[in-house]
């Protein structure tokens, strides 16, 4: 399929079909297919974002940020979600959040 001018390559998850061959999700599958919603989210938070500064509309402007804002609040309710059936994604999160805090103090 050719990219779109105006959105290129921007969508990044898989189609979902392909999550659940034969059936209901697994677990691991429940967990992949959060692990795409939150990935669909970024990308929009982005490209609203983007459609926000390209144009001269304020209108536009003010519902492409509103929607982006939305789009927050939804990566926010699947990554808890997400955190409630991966233990070890809590792990290497909090670990990376460590990581992070140590380098900051090193500045």
């Amino acid at each position: 399929m050719p990219s779109d001018p105006l959105m290129g390559d921007a969508v990044l998850a898989e189609n979902p079909i392909n999550l659940a061959r034969g059936g209901r999700m697994s677990q691991e599958e429940l967990s992949q297919a959060l692990r795409y919603a939150i990935i669909a989210e970024l990308d929009a938070i982005n490209l609203y974002t983007q459609f926000a500064r390209l144009t001269d509309d304020e209108r536009a402007r003010k519902i492409f940020l509103d929607v982006a804002r939305e789009e927050k609040t939804h990566v926010g309710e699947f990554l808890e979600l997400l955190l409630s059936l991966d233990p070890d994604q809590v792990k290497e999160l909090e670990e990376g959040r460590r990581e992070v805090r140590e380098l900051l103090k090193e500045r």
